[in-house]
């Protein structure tokens, strides 16, 4: 696995690549957080948070997790690991776009993510 610093270099890439209206309200930027993040949901640490887009009264951000990256992708190249990061970060500007826009309905990204996790509980 590429150390952090490298990684962070590949996050700045990605987030290059975007329009920068797609940063606007996103008070807090795309912070890059060192360590592995599991879903509170996870059962033995089998569900792996790779980024989060997170609102609050103090403003919204999105959080890259490099120990989830490192945890899940560690045999991966650079390559694989931009387009891995690229998919990750694109998932969580749409939660922001979608926030921007009111979008919460059956449409939505944040919608999705719920169905896919009554899936996991599920066992399916």
């Amino acid at each position: 696995m590429i150390d952090i610093d490298e990684f962070f270099e590949i996050l700045i890439e990605v987030c290059d690549e975007l329009p920068d209206e797609m940063f606007n309200d996103l008070h807090h930027g795309v912070v890059l957080e060192e360590g592995v993040k599991y879903s509170p949901h996870a059962r033995n640490k089998d569900l792996v948070i790779m980024g989060e887009y997170t609102r609050s009264g103090l403003g919204n951000k999105i959080s890259i997790y490099y120990g989830s990256f490192a945890h899940l992708y560690s045999g991966d190249n650079r390559e694989q690991l931009k387009n891995r990061l690229r998919d990750v970060v694109r998932h969580e500007f749409r939660h922001h776009m979608e926030h921007l826009g009111g979008m919460y309905g059956r449409d939505s990204l944040e919608y999705e993510d719920k169905v896919n996790l009554r899936k996991y509980l599920r066992g399916e």
